[in-house]
């Protein structure tokens, strides 16, 4: 039986470049994890209204979650031997989950949620496929994370539905 050793597999110089693309890829979702962290905290405090209430604590619980991942994701860059990015290095992405103009439109929030969670999912399957036959390590703890994404994203999909069901979205 073969043993994986740092002379063999993702931690070997001989795949010293899919190692680099795939900390490039890590990164980016280190930033998207953390750009959702702030979105999150912002959102959870603007909305008014009572039925605002739900969403922001949802949020409020979603935010440590993402929190999580992003330290998920530093840990891997740095076990792959990379560097785990600083403050200038980050570029905000997320228009859609900017405040809503009117802090009662819950409806914008929830869209806004919608959009990054997918973007996380469509972004964390891309690495899931990138890891097979590479980094079996990554690849776990990315289906691990997907789970989570895929959680968030029917939750708020189905607060969605509910308003467009009341005619309100």
């Amino acid at each position: 039986m073969a043993t994986t050793t740092p002379s063999e597999g993702i931690l070997s110089d001989s795949m010293a470049a899919e190692r680099d693309e795939l900390i490039g890829l890590l990164k980016q979702a280190y930033w998207m994890e953390l750009e959702t962290v702030m979105s999150y905290l912002a959102n959870s405090i603007n909305p008014d209204g009572v039925r605002a209430q739900e969403i922001k604590e949802s949020l409020e619980e979603d935010i440590q979650e993402e929190l999580g991942h992003a330290q998920q994701f530093g840990a891997r860059i740095k076990e792959l031997y990379g560097v785990v990015p600083g403050s200038l290095e980050f570029s905000a992405e997320q228009s859609y989950l900017q405040p809503a103009e009117h802090q009662t439109d819950v409806v914008h929030v929830i869209k806004g949620v919608i959009a990054a969670e997918t973007g996380a999912i469509e972004h964390y399957n891309r690495i899931i496929e990138f890891c097979d036959d590479k980094d079996l390590v990554t690849q776990d703890m990315m289906i691990a994370i997907l789970r989570d994404e895929e959680g968030h994203r029917r939750l708020f999909e189905g607060f969605l539905r509910e308003y467009e069901a009341e005619g309100l979205a």
